[in-house]
């Protein structure tokens, strides 16, 4: 970084506490266009000040860049590539954990798919290869739904699923989702309502455009309860017991992006329900990112 650069920075960072609000907008303005490159001298700052209101606006100013930032990433992965459900996660992720480690949390991953994929082969049934991943991700690395603290936010992040090992029927489907599709079994979410599931089905391709079939399912997976595996007539039970009329569309696959929608929806509305209503309408914010 050049030493003109780091100048400019520590003298705008020095008006932070200037008592006219009109040069603090302009300040904060100016501070926020050096991108995330300035928060480590912001950070800096912060630690040398005893004013506690000084210090909430370099906080302020710090959570605005980071969440800009988190913006701009949503928005390049959405032009880019929005298969890749795992990255988006990331990027949601770093809403709550702004100094994630990223390849800690790939490499983590990558370790559980190996364990995974050691014990799978292909001459495994369907239901098989379920069982064996099954053991290997619920028993082996111990994850399990988390029925005690079912609407907490933290639920919905790849941070908390992970070390924790807990989580809600939609995180734990989204992991769930995440290590299948690399290694290559025709797992997809399916947008059940007030519960997450996932479907297996069978790999057929349309002859004429080549493209995998993914309305043949074999059966349906609830990530929530250790990967039971049920049918569609036990899904309709369930919808008619919470008062649902069944409709075709609730039983089939849905795309990634439909997935990352009801990833915000849902922390969204757990914000909303804890009257973190600041972070709901930003959460919000990333939600039209991904839908425009």
């Amino acid at each position: 970084m050049r030493s003109k650069d780091i100048k400019e920075m520590n003298a705008l960072i020095s008006l932070v506490d200037d008592p006219d609000s009109n040069v603090f907008e302009e300040v904060t303005e100016k501070i926020s266009q050096f991108g995330m490159k300035i928060i480590p001298f912001l950070e800096s700052k912060w630690e040398e000040l005893s004013d506690q209101e000084t210090q909430s606006r370099i906080e302020n100013i710090i959570h605005e860049i980071q969440f800009r930032d988190i913006k701009e990433q949503l928005k390049i992965w959405k032009e880019k590539d929005d298969n890749d459900l795992l990255s988006a996660w990331l990027i949601i992720t770093q809403y709550k954990y702004p100094e994630l480690n990223e390849e800690e949390i790939r490499l983590k991953i990558s370790e559980i798919r190996k364990d995974i994929w050691l014990e799978l082969n292909d001459d495994l049934t369907a239901l098989e290869q379920i069982k064996v991943f099954n053991h290997i991700f619920y028993e082996v690395h111990g994850f399990t739904g988390d029925t005690e603290n079912f609407y907490d936010p933290r639920n919905l992040y790849l941070k908390n699923v992970l070390e924790n090992k807990k989580g809600n029927p939609l995180s734990l489907g989204l992991l769930y989702m995440i290590f299948a599709k690399s290694l290559d079994l025709p797992i997809y979410g399916v947008n059940l309502p007030k519960h997450f599931a996932l479907a297996y089905t069978a790999k057929s391709f349309n002859i004429e455009t080549l493209v995998e079939d993914k309305k043949n399912i074999l059966f349906y997976i609830n990530a929530f309860s250790k990967g039971v595996v049920f049918s569609q007539r036990e899904a309709e039970w369930f919808l008619e017991q919470i008062n649902i009329t069944p409709k075709p569309e609730f039983f089939q696959p849905c795309s990634n992006r439909e997935v990352l929608f009801r990833v915000l929806k849902n922390l969204s509305g757990f914000y909303e329900k804890n009257d973190e209503l600041n972070k709901s309408k930003e959460i919000n914010e990333l939600y039209n990112i991904v839908s425009d």
